[in-house]
C-alpha cells in the first residue's frame, strides 16, 4: 500500500517547489507527471520553467487523464510519484467539454464533475495498490473573490470538493504559505 502526500497552496504559495523536495529527498527514482498542456505562450514559459528545476533523471510523463495507466505503465522501477497539479488537471478535462458554461444544464455539469472524480478516484485506488510514495500537488480555492464567469464558479466548487476528497484520503496533508508548508494532518 502507498502514502499519499497531499500538497495546497494558493499562488506562487512554495507548493511545487515543496513537493519537489520531498521527491528529491525520497530516496528513489521519481515519475513526474506534469498535468499542464502548453496552449500558449504563458503556459509554454512556466513548462519550461518547470522542467529546468526538475533533476534530469526524474521521468517525465505529460498527462491530464488516464493518470492511473500512466502511474502503473511507468513505474516499474519508481518509488515516487509527484503529480502536479489536480487544478491544471481538473481545468483540461473541463475544457474537453466544450460546453456554453453561461448556459450549462445541471445534467451535464454532474457529467462533468462524475468525470473528474472518476479520474481522481483511480488514483486514490492506483495509491492503495501500488507501494510507493505519491506527492499530489493541488491548488487552494475559494479563498477569495468569487470568480466573475460561470465557468469560473464551477471550477473552483469542483477543485473545492476534488481537494476534499484527496485530503480525506491522505495520509499527510501540507499547506504552503509564502513558501512554508505546514502540515495540518
Amino acid at each position: 500500500m502507498g502514502k499519499l502526500i497531499f500538497i495546497t497552496g494558493g499562488a506562487r504559495s512554495g507548493k511545487s517547489t515543496y513537493a519537489e523536495k520531498l521527491a528529491a529527498d525520497g530516496g528513489g527514482k521519481v515519475l513526474y507527471i506534469a498535468t499542464a498542456v502548453p496552449f500558449d505562450e504563458e503556459m509554454k514559459l512556466r513548462i519550461k520553467k518547470h522542467r529546468q528545476r526538475r533533476p534530469k533523471e526524474w521521468q517525465t510523463v505529460e498527462a491530464y487523464k488516464d493518470l492511473d495507466n500512466a502511474v502503473i505503465e511507468n513505474s516499474s522501477d519508481k518509488k515516487i510519484v509527484l503529480l502536479d497539479c489536480i487544478t491544471v488537471m481538473i481545468t483540461n478535462l473541463m475544457i474537453d467539454k466544450k460546453t456554453d458554461w453561461g448556459n450549462i444544464s445541471e445534467s451535464e455539469l454532474e457529467e462533468i464533475e462524475n468525470i473528474i472524480n472518476d479520474e481522481v478516484d483511480k488514483l486514490i485506488n492506483t495509491v492503495h495498490v501500488e507501494n510507493m510514495l505519491f506527492l499530489v500537488v493541488s491548488n487552494e480555492l475559494g479563498m477569495g473573490l468569487v470568480p466573475e464567469y460561470p465557468m469560473g464558479r464551477v471550477f473552483r466548487d469542483i477543485a473545492g470538493r476534488v481537494n476534499q476528497k484527496l485530503a480525506k484520503a491522505a495520509d499527510e496533508v501540507f499547506v504552503c504559505i509564502s513558501s512554508i508548508p505546514v502540515k495540518i494532518k
